[in-house]
C-alpha cells in the first residue's frame, strides 16, 4: 500500500558552476512528500503509465526554493525522464502557472485527472491544466522513473521504505 513519504530537506543551492547539480536535484526531489493514487501499487511503471487520477503534493519548506530554481529543476528532470514526452509548449504552460514567487509554506499540488490532464494548484488555488497523459508520464517519471531524481524518495513514495 502507498504510504506518505515524509522526506524533508533544506535546499541550499541547486546550481553549481552555472549548471544544475544532480545531487542538489535529488535533494530537491525530496521535497515531494506524497503520492496519491486511487489503486495502491508499488509498481512505479504501472503508476507512471496508468491513465488514472493521481497526484503529487509538494510543500515548500525553505525560502531557498525559489520559483526559478523549481522551474530549472523540473526542466532538468524532463531531460532524464524515462517515460512519456513533454513538449516545449507543455513545459511553457507549466512554467506559466508559477509566475509569482515561491515562499516557505507554499503548497503545490500536481493532480493528473483522466481525460483532463495535469491540473496545477498553488496554495489550493487552481492555476490551470496541462493536457496530455504523455506529459503526466514524463512529469511523474522524474521521481518514479528508471532514473529517478532520488532513488530513496522513489521507494518512500512507493511505500517500499
Amino acid at each position: 500500500q502507498i504510504t506518505d513519504a515524509q522526506s524533508r530537506m533544506n535546499v541550499v543551492n541547486l546550481v553549481e558552476d552555472g549548471k544544475i547539480s544532480l545531487p542538489a536535484l535529488a535533494r530537491f526531489a525530496a521535497l515531494f512528500e506524497r503520492l496519491y493514487i486511487k489503486r495502491p501499487s508499488m509498481d512505479a511503471n504501472k503508476i507512471i503509465n496508468d491513465d488514472l487520477t493521481m497526484a503529487i503534493h509538494l510543500n515548500i519548506i525553505s525560502d531557498k526554493v525559489t520559483r526559478d530554481k523549481f522551474i530549472e529543476t523540473v526542466n532538468e528532470g524532463f531531460k532524464t525522464a524515462s517515460h512519456g514526452k513533454a513538449t516545449e509548449a507543455q513545459k511553457n504552460m507549466l512554467k506559466g502557472f508559477f509566475s509569482d514567487p515561491f515562499k516557505k509554506g507554499d503548497k503545490i499540488r500536481l493532480e493528473y485527472v483522466t481525460g483532463a490532464g495535469l491540473k496545477v494548484y498553488k496554495n489550493n488555488v487552481y492555476k490551470g491544466v496541462v493536457p496530455g497523459v504523455e506529459f503526466k508520464k514524463a512529469l511523474f517519471s522524474i521521481w518514479l522513473g528508471t532514473k529517478p531524481a532520488d532513488a530513496a524518495l522513489k521507494n518512500k513514495m512507493l511505500g517500499k521504505a
